[in-house]
């Protein structure tokens, strides 16, 4: 009897705590209705990947087939040369692009003029807001063989113009440097924002120790926002498996294709060009669980390593 008076007055207690932040939970509402239409309410479509989907028939009445479409996917040379590609450019985009955001956050972090900073920030901003379509267009100014600003400028010099986007190699160097230039403004953010809450009493009394500001650098600033960097690489290692799919296939064409046909364009050619929705789900599917599956080895590795992970 105790035990369920006391079970009722838990109840009671909790009704009471949500019925004072009940404008907080009625906020909550479009939000929780946003995930509940628009990403769990369309996993019922996962069920495509084992059926033999007719778009006449609909989901629920085309005939299953098991993991036969997946079979079909794996033994296809074309889906494991997509997935090479994409940890590829994955793994060179973040090779150059982590390292790199890191360390133009700390460069903005020493900055201590107030507007300079503010502009500085913004210059580096604005590319992320640009469409990809833009930025392969720019590119394609800059790095085409015959009409291409760098080549003009190359030739004039005597030099031999460079095939940025005819050569396999010279193509993923352009995906990286394009990458690199509408993202890395935007990768800074959460970094500045880790930094503001470094103790500035650290930087005085190792300012007083006789400590220079490049050891300020590496002995505080960045252990103080070692945590955060971890988080960041685990979360950019769990996306390895995911790829836009506007920069390849804009950037992209018939003679990069070794290179410049990742996971999403195949999807893509797959799914909408040849009407084959039963492998482009599969694909899918296959391409979320190994990402979790990534995310988990990383989270794993940086707990061993003495880190807090994700998880």
């Amino acid at each position: 009897m105790m035990r369920g008076r006391k079970r009722k007055g838990d109840v009671r207690r909790t009704l009471v705590k949500a019925w004072n932040y009940k404008w907080v939970y009625i906020m909550l509402l479009p939000v929780i209705a946003y995930f509940i239409v628009f990403r769990y309410a369309p996993m019922y479509g996962i069920t495509i990947a084992f059926k033999d989907y007719n778009i006449f028939q609909g989901v629920f009445k085309s005939e299953w087939a098991g993991f036969s479409v997946f079979r079909k996917i794996f033994a296809n040379k074309n889906f494991w040369s997509a997935i090479k590609n994409t940890f590829l450019l994955n793994f060179a985009a973040l090779a150059v692009s982590f390292p790199l955001t890191i360390i133009v956050s700390l460069m903005l972090n020493e900055i201590r003029g107030v507007k300079f900073k503010k502009v500085t920030q913004s210059v580096l901003y604005l590319p992320h807001f640009i469409s990809w379509v833009v930025v392969a267009g720019i590119a394609t100014n800059l790095f085409a063989l015959q009409e291409g600003t760098i080549n003009a400028v190359l030739q004039r010099i005597g030099l031999e113009p460079i095939p940025f986007l005819s050569s396999e190699g010279w193509w993923v160097f352009t995906y990286v440097i394009c990458n690199v230039w509408k993202e890395i403004g935007w990768g800074t953010i959460i970094y500045l924002a880790a930094l503001t809450g470094v103790d500035e009493s650290l930087y005085e009394a190792a300012y007083l120790d006789g400590a220079s500001k490049f050891q300020r650098l590496v002995y505080i600033t960045v252990p103080s926002i070692k945590s955060v960097i971890v988080t960041m690489l685990i979360l950019n290692i769990s996306k390895m498996m995911s790829i836009g799919l506007d920069a390849p296939l804009l950037l992209g064409n018939s003679r990069v294709m070794g290179v410049s046909e990742v996971i999403s364009t195949y999807t893509y050619r797959i799914g909408i060009e040849k009407a084959q929705y039963s492998q482009s789900t599969a694909i899918g599917l296959f391409q979320s669980v190994v990402n979790i599956v990534i995310l988990l080895a990383a989270d794993k590795f940086a707990k061993a390593i003495g880190e807090e992970g994700i998880i």
